[in-house]
């Protein structure tokens, strides 16, 4: 369709999206960004946030939240050249798949090794995994 964006997903586990849509939203790293048809090319780095494929059919999708699919991610970066946007996360989860109350555990899990660390480099990651938690479970139930 002419008014559309060739959206791919793809995490090193596989495809997570592939399909058309209307518009991108990523959390960059310089602060959240929308990619919509003829959109200049570019590269940009994201992080770990929300990333929303909005898509006129998502309503046909079962993962669609009112004419959008919602991925908590890790991160990466996306492309866009011609009106297509590829995007390598390194993980890319729609919000339906999450597990809410997995995710509740991973962030107590978070908190104790953070309580627990020892050396700086060892707080850093602990942060890092609540960081992740916390936006699964934001996405999971359909937060910001």
């Amino acid at each position: 369709m002419a008014t559309q964006l060739s959206v791919d997903i793809v995490t090193p586990d596989g495809r997570a999206f592939e399909g058309e849509a209307r518009g991108v939203q990523a959390p960059g790293i310089e602060g959240s960004f929308e990619v919509l048809r003829n959109h200049a090319p570019m590269i940009a780095a994201f992080e770990v946030g929300k990333l929303v494929v909005k898509t006129k059919d998502a309503y046909e999708d079962l993962t669609a939240r009112n004419g959008r699919i919602e991925f908590a991610t890790s991160g990466g970066f996306l492309e866009v050249l011609d009106n297509r946007v590829i995007v390598l996360a390194e993980t890319a989860e729609p919000s339906s798949d999450i597990d809410t109350e997995r995710a509740k555990k991973a962030e107590q899990r978070a908190l104790r090794r953070l309580d627990d660390s020892a050396s700086p480099e060892e707080r850093e990651e602990a942060e890092a995994a609540l960081t992740r938690a916390r936006n699964r479970l934001r996405v999971s139930m359909g937060g910001v």
